[in-house]
């Protein structure tokens, strides 16, 4: 898999590979009612579209030529140094392939002025908060609205780049 910047061609893929990937990670959490719900809304095209022309932001996608096996998104807040990574999934099928690190290089290479990448996690979540954890991010707080939004409880980490 190869990592490039996403477009418009790719949003129906990457809406699949989200909506695949939330259903396998987050059903046993929070059931499938509820994660369809999310997904309708926080992964519609129309969403993920809005996220392809936001300014100082970075759309990215996995892929092999025949399928996307990943995605991230990330944006500078409004201190340039500090970096939301908003998004960061890999399908299932293609977990524990190098492809999340990948993502997470090329975001960091992204943003120069960057000194800190921080993230919001379901706690329940522990493939990926040890993932996270793997590369260099610590707990730095928590939220009762993760994504802005949402209601619900997550983990904030921050990794520090500078």
């Amino acid at each position: 898999m190869f990592v490039r910047t996403a477009s418009e061609r790719d949003l129906v893929a990457v809406r699949a590979l989200l909506v695949e990937t939330w259903h396998a990670t987050y059903d046993a959490i929070y059931g499938a009612e509820r994660v369809t719900a999310i997904t309708d809304d926080w992964h519609s095209i129309a969403s993920l579209k809005a996220r392809l022309t936001r300014p100082n932001s970075e759309f990215l996608v996995a892929d092999d030529g025949k399928r996307l096996g990943g995605m991230a998104f990330a944006a500078a807040t409004t201190d340039p140094k500090i970096v939301l990574l908003n998004q960061l999934y890999v399908h299932p099928a293609c977990q524990r392939q190098g492809i999340g690190q990948s993502l997470l290089d090329e975001v960091e290479a992204s943003f120069p002025e960057m000194d800190t990448l921080r993230l919001e996690v379901e706690e329940a979540n522990a493939a990926a908060i040890g993932f996270y954890e793997a590369n260099g991010f610590r707990p730095a707080g928590r939220t009762a609205d993760c994504g802005g939004g949402s209601g619900l409880p997550a983990l904030i980490m921050e990794k520090r780049l500078g």
